[in-house]
């Protein structure tokens, strides 16, 4: 699968801009702020149907316009497919392919593969759960044609679970059996993605050590664990265990919306005791490991974006990535950087054809 071109109009700071692509490499150069990463952003925006920088819709709009459209011609299995992802302000976003809209965002999810690589990638290590579980929905969304309807009717129970104890807290009552209701939907959500997840770790795992280990380049002992308060007992146990201190919250403080993922180098947490290399170096491998397991399970090679990467990586490190480029299984790659006479060297060394962009 390659993205043969992309059109966009009143996106971020761009106010028109039509980008023809190389089948392979593809490079933004110039400095800061002149939309490198916006372009990357946008590619981004047709794969998932949102910003990776900014998921508030109506801040993607470019200031002083009222909509904003970003369309991307594919080359996907032999055909051309075109996706258009459009917004006006105070009104739904649409989402097309080839003219059609689509009902519902998660009918798009993993159409277009895609994996990104940027200095945002820190937040896994260093914000809280939420941004690992988001990561880890993420693989998931676009290799499971079931999984993210699943945790979207999981988080939708969540809700009604949580203005269900709002309500109670307000008007000084209480219905279990309404409260019931809720909590068996979250037990039988919650199960299946629990169960999906810790399978994708199971399989995920290896893949990751195995990318470390070369990326690295040592003999670390690094490894992920899936931390989810199910393995012990079931989310239906947990909830009724938990129902006082919930009412007190009037949130839910229990379920699969609460899992983490464990990060260690020789069994310490990287974010304590982890080098600024072999952070970098974690997650990296965590990013290839994500490539890795899409093409496992999907038809098509997941794009590329490496985001600033120049400027965060040292030098072996970028070399020993764009190496990997010239392995078949890799598709198309998007690079984005500040150095044109850096970028060209680096990929003047791959034997894959490249063209360079000047913004």
């Amino acid at each position: 699968m390659n993205l043969k071109s992309l059109s966009l109009v009143n996106y971020k700071n761009i106010e028109s801009k039509h980008l023809e692509f190389d089948p392979k490499i593809n490079c933004f150069v110039g400095k800061n702020g002149v939309g490198k990463t916006n372009i990357l952003d946008a590619i981004y925006h047709l794969s998932f149907g949102k910003s990776y920088f900014n998921p508030i819709t109506s801040q993607n709009i470019r200031h002083d316009s009222d909509f904003f459209m970003i369309e991307g011609l594919y080359e996907r299995l032999d055909r051309d497919e075109k996706v258009m992802v459009s917004v006006k302000k105070g009104q739904k976003k649409i989402i097309k392919r080839n003219g059609k809209n689509y009902d519902k965002l998660s009918e798009h999810i993993g159409f277009l593969p895609l994996v990104i690589i940027s200095p945002a990638d820190n937040d896994l290590i260093i914000e809280g759960s939420a941004t690992r579980r988001k990561f880890i929905d993420g693989v998931l969304a676009q290799t499971d044609v079931d999984y993210l309807n699943i945790l979207l009717n999981y988080n939708k129970t969540l809700s009604q679970r949580n203005a269900l104890l709002k309500y109670f807290a307000a008007n000084h009552t209480f219905d279990q059996e309404n409260l019931t209701i809720y909590n068996q939907q979250l037990h039988d959500f919650g199960s299946v993605i629990y169960t999906k997840r810790n399978k994708f770790i199971e399989k995920f795992t290896p893949i990751f050590k195995k990318r470390y280990l070369h990326i690295a380049n040592n003999t670390e002992q690094i490894d992920l664990t899936y931390q989810s308060k199910i393995h012990e007992t079931s989310i239906l146990e947990l909830l009724t265990q938990k129902l006082s201190k919930d009412r007190v919250l009037q949130h839910t403080s229990v379920g699969i919306h609460k899992d983490d993922l464990d990060f260690t180098i020789d069994e310490y947490p990287i974010k304590k005791f982890g080098s600024q290399g072999q952070q970098k170096s974690f997650l990296i491998a965590l990013k290839l490991a994500q490539f890795d397991f899409i093409l496992q399970q999907s038809d098509a090679a997941p794009i590329i974006l490496l985001d600033d990467i120049f400027d965060k990586l040292d030098e072996t490190r970028v070399e020993q990535l764009m190496k990997l480029v010239d392995d078949n299984q890799f598709g198309q790659l998007f690079v984005s950087d500040t150095h044109p006479e850096r970028t060209e060297a680096v990929v003047k060394k791959t034997a894959q054809s490249y063209k360079i962009f000047e913004l």
